[in-house]
């Protein structure tokens, strides 16, 4: 593979990257509910335990890098909050698994609403306790910043078998809009009555700019039937047909992926440093998105907001089969 056919590839996994940040995540009001070293994967192994299921040993796959991505409910750049309390729920959580065996990448992304028990930090950033409570709230424990993260990088741990995450990178949505008109406008098929959110979003094929289209991927009430679910399948359209118009920027420029990386750069809390992205970029930039995947459950309307509570046995096979590998 040639130079230029390289620098293409690994932009176009970062330009993804950005994508998955921004587009597939749920965005619900507040009030409404790099090529990592072998020195270093030795200083990180997963903290999951063997497990047995129907008398099948099986243990954590290990030779996998997580990414967690999270899109954040707030506007502006990003910016600390005074108290180690904060109003940025985490309605996007998202974890990109790449399998360096098979050479793959698979998209868990768990519903903001799931139901669950999460860290709450206290005076000094202390854990002060556990809140069981929707995800999405995990975030809004700290000061919207590193330590935010952190707590909802241990949440999604605990619900899953405490998986070590590697890496997480949290954006405000904002970066939607500047995402979208980079791209030159993503054109989607319209299902839903929007008339009561924008107006300017008719049925039928629409082009969208701007807030357009950070209204279309985030807006749930007064949409249909309001459920985070319907949004995720809006969120996979977008992303598709916004893929079709990144490729033909990739293909105009070679430094788009970076200018794009640029321009979102202060809606972003990352643990990744620029050489550890840079790096991530290169190691995976050929691998396969071969799976986008939710966790099965259900939807219930709870005192004051809707409550998402995943089906355990089926959960236990998600995590079995994109997690573990049984013993032979």
């Amino acid at each position: 593979m040639n130079t230029r056919e390289t620098v293409k590839k690994a932009a176009y996994f970062g330009a993804i990257l950005v994508l998955m940040i921004v587009v597939i995540y749920s965005g619900l009001q507040i009030l409404e509910a790099t090529v990592f070293s072998k020195e270093q994967v030795e200083e990180t192994l997963p903290v999951s335990k063997t497990i047995v299921r129907d008398g099948v040993e099986y243990f954590p796959k290990q030779d996998m890098m997580v990414l967690m991505v999270l899109g954040i409910d707030q506007t502006g750049p990003v910016q600390a909050s005074d108290s180690y309390n904060n109003h940025g729920a985490s309605d996007m959580v998202a974890l990109l698994i790449f399998d360096e065996a098979s050479q793959t990448c698979r998209v868990l992304t768990l519903n903001r609403d799931t139901m669950l028990e999460m860290p709450v930090l206290g005076i000094g950033g202390k854990q002060a306790g556990t809140y069981y409570g929707q995800l999405a709230l995990s975030h809004t424990y700290g000061s919207g910043l590193e330590d935010s993260c952190e707590n909802t990088r241990q949440a999604v741990s605990d619900l899953l078998y405490g998986l070590y995450i590697d890496y997480y990178v949290a954006m405000n949505m904002d970066a939607i809009a500047i995402a979208n008109d980079a791209v030159g406008g993503v054109t989607v098929q319209v299902d839903e009555d929007f008339s009561a959110v924008d107006p300017t979003i008719p049925m039928g094929t629409v082009t969208l700019q701007g807030e357009q289209a950070l209204r279309y991927v985030r807006t749930r009430k007064d949409l249909g039937d309001q459920l985070n679910l319907s949004r995720m399948d809006r969120h996979e359209k977008y992303m598709k047909s916004f893929l079709k118009s990144l490729g033909r920027r990739l293909e105009e420029s070679d430094t788009f992926a970076l200018e794009l990386y640029d321009a979102v750069d202060e809606y972003m809390v990352t643990d990744c440093s620029a050489n550890t992205l840079s790096s991530i970029m290169s190691r995976y930039a050929e691998y396969e998105i071969v799976e986008i995947v939710s966790p099965a459950g259900d939807n219930v309307l709870g005192k004051q907001y809707y409550e998402f509570y995943v089906d355990e046995e089926a959960l236990d096979q998600l995590i079995l089969r994109l997690l573990y590998a049984p013993k032979r």
